[in-house]
This record gives C-alpha cells, structure tokens and sequence, in this order.
C-alpha cells in the first residue's frame, strides 16, 4: 500500500493527539487507519504462521506512534500480540538470558524540578506519586534497593546499576526532539543523566532498564524519531537488554496500576515483553483505565521476548 510522507505525517499526529486524550473517541479510527497500513496486509501470513510476538523495526515518524495501539476493528493489536521494537544492536540476539536473579534497583524523584538545555528551559512538577510506584515494587519483591529523592543521585545510581538485574528510574526526563544527545533523565536532587553520560555506565548484568515517568517532547511537529531509540539503543549499547519508556506522560493512577500489573507478571517469571503485554491487557479490561492513553504510551525496546 503506497502512503504518501505528508499523509503519514498528518496521520501521526492526528493519531498521538486521539492517543493522549483520554476523552477522545475518535482514537480507535486513528488507530484502525495504521492497522490497515501496517498489519493488514500481512495479517494472513501471521495467522497462518501462529505468530505470537511482533518484532518491530519502526522507521521515521512512525516511532511517535505505538504499536500496540493499533486497532482491528474489534481488538487493539497488544490483545493479539506481544510487540518487540528493536534496534539494530538488538536485531542479532533474541536468546533468553538464563538463570538471572530478580535484583532491582529503584529510584524515584518526588520533587519538582527546572532544566536548562542549551537556550531551552523545561519545567517538571512535582510526582508524589513516584514514591508510591517503587514502595510498591519493594513490597512485591523484598529484593529491591530503593533511592529516592536525596539518595536518588547520578553517583549513588550509578555506583550501583550494574549489580542488579533490573532499573527502575520513577521520575521526570525528556526525549528531546532535534537534539536526541541532550535528551535527559532527572535525579533526585536535580541533577541529570544525558544519552552521552549513560555510555559511563556498566549494564552488562542489566536485563531491562524501565523509564516509568519520561516523556517525548513532540508538539505540533516531527523529526525522525531518533531521540525515541536513542536512550534505548544507549542502554543497549553498555550492555542492558531491554528498556521500557513511555511515549507520553501518563497520570500516576494509570502509571502505578500499569506497573503493578507489570510486577505481578515478572515476579511469575513472565519475560518484560510478556509481561507488558499482559499488564496492558488488564488496563484495557479496567473500568478507569481502557483508554489506550493509559497502557499504549508504554513500549520496549531491546531483547524483551
């Protein structure tokens, strides 16, 4: 199917904007618009194959859109699949990590912080809700290392990530458009993280690195999409498996249910793109949560399967 770049333009943004509206009711048309691109015409060989997982490579604008949003009419695509986006540092091994103790390290920052980049400045309130999200991990899995607000340091963070199996960073931080190697995680004490500093980190013990709370600054315009694989394919690159991050700040109720969800499956021992999956399934089914603007900003990236 030939689309041409200013309709699929058009299209993303239309279909972000349908997506971080919880109100709007145009976003399964949206959505159903991108499956009739996308999966439809190989929807045949998929069921003939008993495809279980989509391994996605997206390109361009197409990065600022979820996959797992996608709609067929009758179910949202994550219903039928479990979705893998990757990059070409993760194209070459898909093999399941064996043996790897669940050991996590959870960070969270509470308090409100101003960022300068550059010329620009950004502004992040407050989260009490962070807290909240990693005191419930550590209650789930006792193993858990919590830092949060003046723990939560660069130095703290960093001298500690590689001796533990999973990151979770609970605070502020910015896919920046244009300049994907200013995009940032936020500490504690308002320092930052950029993509270049990420590189001084040791990972290599590191099967997923989740980024519950970071966002990509989009508005009315697109790049390329790079600084949306940029902080995952950095993590990659110092070793870590997979990254979880969100494509839009999504409130602290859908954020602490979803991870909930997604602590529950990885204590059964359910793989991070299962256990996403099945985390947003249950949003979906939810009475408060069934909106996708809830469940589909959340995507991995990496060796997740």
């Amino acid at each position: 199917m030939k689309v041409s770049r200013k309709d699929i333009n058009e299209a993303v943004l239309a279909f972000r904007s349908d997506l971080q509206d919880h109100t709007s009711l145009d976003v399964k048309d949206s959505g159903k618009k991108f499956y009739d691109w996308l999966i439809a015409p190989i929807e045949t060989e998929l069921q003939q194959a008993n495809v279980q997982a989509i391994v996605y490579a997206p390109d361009g604008q197409l990065r600022y859109i979820p996959l797992a949003a996608l709609y067929d009419g009758k179910q949202w695509l994550v219903e039928k699949y479990r979705i893998n986006n990757i990059t070409a540092r993760s194209l070459t091994d898909f093999n399941r990590r064996s043996g790897s103790q669940l050991n996590i390290l959870a960070g969270a920052s509470t308090l409100e912080h101003k960022i300068t980049v550059r010329e620009n400045r950004f502004s992040f309130g407050a989260i009490p809700a962070t807290k909240q999200e990693v005191n419930g991990i550590k209650s789930k899995l006792p193993n858990t290392l919590e830092l949060i607000d003046s723990t939560f340091t660069k130095s703290a963070t960093g001298d500690r990530v590689g001796s533990h199996s999973i990151i979770h960073l609970a605070t502020h931080g910015l896919f920046n458009l244009g300049t994907p190697d200013d995009s940032f995680i936020i500490f504690g004490d308002g320092d930052r993280l950029t993509l270049r500093e990420i590189q001084d980190w040791t990972l290599k013990n590191v099967d997923l690195v989740v980024l519950s709370a970071c966002q990509t600054g989009v508005g009315g315009k697109l790049g390329d999409g790079t600084e949306i694989l940029g902080l995952g394919y950095q993590f990659h690159n110092t070793g870590a498996r997979a990254v979880i991050a969100s494509l839009w700040s999504v409130n602290d109720g859908g954020t602490q249910s979803l991870m909930d969800s997604f602590y529950t499956n990885i204590k059964k021992g359910n793989p991070p793109t299962e256990s996403l999956r099945q985390s947003q399934i249950a949003l979906i089914q939810s009475k408060e949560f069934s909106h996708p603007y809830y469940w589909s900003a959340f995507f991995l990236i990496g060796n997740g399967l």
